[in-house]
């Protein structure tokens, strides 16, 4: 039987039976989960925190900087932000950019 192409409903079910009042969504999504915690990589020009996008959350468009071309929804990808940022971390995390994930594994340290 094939699968269909539409997404799940989410469904919500009351904790704790009934008459708690606390919905609670079927199924924590990992991807959301992990969504929190971004890893820590320390490169010749810095140290920079790196959050995966996943796909699904993936809504807008971007422009990669390590190829120029756009990040488009649907697509999964990173954003990356200096956590040693001459002018402090608030700073680093303004100036925070989506890039694609090969871009960002093979960017050059080159300064130009």
């Amino acid at each position: 039987m094939p699968r269909s192409n539409h997404p799940r409903r989410r469904r919500t079910q009351l904790a704790g039976g009934k008459n708690s009042g606390q919905p609670v969504e079927e199924g924590l999504e990992l991807d959301r989960a992990r969504l929190g915690v971004p890893q820590r990589e320390s490169a010749p020009d810095g140290e920079w925190a790196v959050r995966t996008i996943t796909a699904r959350n993936a809504q807008k468009v971007y422009t990669c900087p390590g190829c120029h071309h756009l990040v488009q929804p649907g697509v999964a990808h990173l954003v990356v932000w200096q956590e040693d940022a001459m002018f402090g971390a608030e700073a680093g995390l303004r100036d925070r950019r989506h890039w694609h994930t090969n871009c960002w594994r093979g960017r050059s340290y080159r300064y130009r």
